[in-house]
């Protein structure tokens, strides 16, 4: 997967790290009072499809501690036994949140087919309406806030929630839906409006699974023709190849060959390798750290692209 970095504000670790802790605490807290005004209702009125958003909620600001608990992690400095750091730590926490989500989609699954078995009808009144409503409008604040935190500052485990978050807000819609066809005289539509629930729940784990596992599997984070468009016009580079990128949006590892004329003095070559390390890092957002390979102009037949 190509990422194309957006413009973000530059933060050092700490002041990144206590963005998104602040941000998760904030979170952790609207998500688990959405929670419990769900799941209050949703056994007062025997529904089973509020239950399961409300428990949906509650898995919400579960993920949120999964995301402190990595973000402590991610946050520790390089060391000799981990010299790029623990940043990956973070997108590891986000895969979590994904398996929480797998955990609960079967819960909600098994609770559908149960009152599918009993036909058992909710007890839908004005107050329930009510309470999804209000609540539906916290989570519509929520996901935008965490969302747009995310992205400004880099983060993968708050853009990650926030598609957590996402997902409520579709399940929630679905429950007042369903809330109205129950009032039409439609009580199954309470088990079916569980079942979309799974549904809804199971995209955003699969979602986060593919993002995050690019990061994990060192997926291409940038273009390579892009990357030697902008080392080319550095002066002395005769050819650049071998262009490798790896990493998260914030954390970008890059290494390249770029060949030079044979008779180019060691001192010469060295300040094009830091002149060329300098253009990548302005050149694309995220980059940290650039590794140049210097080659001869007459070795050019001799590797492989």
């Amino acid at each position: 997967m190509q990422h194309h970095p957006q413009k973000k504000i530059k933060l050092d670790t700490g002041a990144y790290s206590r963005e998104v802790r602040k941000t998760l605490i904030v979170v952790l807290v609207l998500n688990w009072f959405v929670a419990l005004a769900k799941l209050i209702v949703g056994y007062m009125i025997r529904s089973a499809s509020m239950v399961a958003d409300g428990y949906h909620s509650f898995a919400d600001g579960t993920s949120n501690i999964v995301g402190l608990f990595g973000m402590r992690i991610a946050s520790a400095p390089k060391d000799k036994d981990h010299p790029y750091g623990h940043k990956k730590y973070e997108t590891f926490t986000s895969v979590m949140i994904a398996l929480l989500l797998f955990v609960l989609c079967f819960y909600i699954l098994h609770d559908s087919l149960e009152k599918f078995r009993t036909k058992e009808a909710p007890e839908v009144n004005l107050f329930s309406f009510g309470v999804l409503f209000v609540t539906l409008a916290i989570n519509i604040s929520v996901m935008l806030y965490e969302y747009r935190k995310g992205k400004r500052i880099g983060s993968d485990v708050l853009v990650s929630d926030s598609f957590h978050t996402r997902a409520d807000i579709f399940t929630s819609l679905s429950v007042i839906f369903a809330f109205i066809g129950i009032k039409l005289g439609f009580p199954i539509l309470d088990s079916i409006a569980a079942l979309v629930i799974v549904v809804f729940i199971g995209i955003a784990a699969v979602n986060i699974i593919r993002e995050s596992s690019s990061t994990l599997c060192d997926s291409m984070a940038i273009d390579p023709r892009e990357i030697e468009k902008e080392v080319l016009r550095v002066e002395g580079v005769e050819k650049c190849h071998r262009i490798r990128t790896r990493g998260r949006s914030d954390d970008i590892y890059v290494d390249l060959h770029v060949l030079m004329e044979d008779a180019t003095p060691l001192v010469k070559a060295h300040d094009v390798s830091s002149r060329i390390e300098k253009t990548v890092k302005e050149s694309f957002q995220g980059v940290t750290d650039v590794v140049v390979h210097i080659e001869p102009l007459s070795s050019e037949g001799d590797s492989d692209d």
